[in-house]
């Protein structure tokens, strides 16, 4: 499985530091090892949001929202979890 990046996700982390984007580089690895395993979700902090939407957690604050495409997973938003629900509710 592959993954990929919007540019809505990138200008999600424009302003973050080296360390916060090392910590989201893990955490999207770590989704990518686990995904389609559920009993890795927990330990890689997956959850399903709705039908083709889900997040990992990069932090206690700082969540990625992503889907599945194909044999890819397309991350398309970065964000707390307010903004993270702000933004599922304005995506459609």
């Amino acid at each position: 499985m592959k993954t990929i990046f919007s540019k809505r996700f990138r200008v999600c982390l424009r302003d973050a530091s080296d360390e916060e984007l090392q910590a989201v580089e893990r955490a999207c690895r770590l989704a990518e090892e686990s995904f389609g395993r559920p009993h890795r979700h927990t330990g890689a902090g997956l959850r399903r949001l709705d039908r083709n939407q889900f997040e990992c957690r990069v932090s206690i604050d700082q969540r990625l929202v992503f889907s599945r495409e194909g044999d890819a997973l397309l991350f398309d938003f970065a964000g707390n979890h307010d903004e993270v629900q702000a933004y599922l509710r304005n995506r459609g």
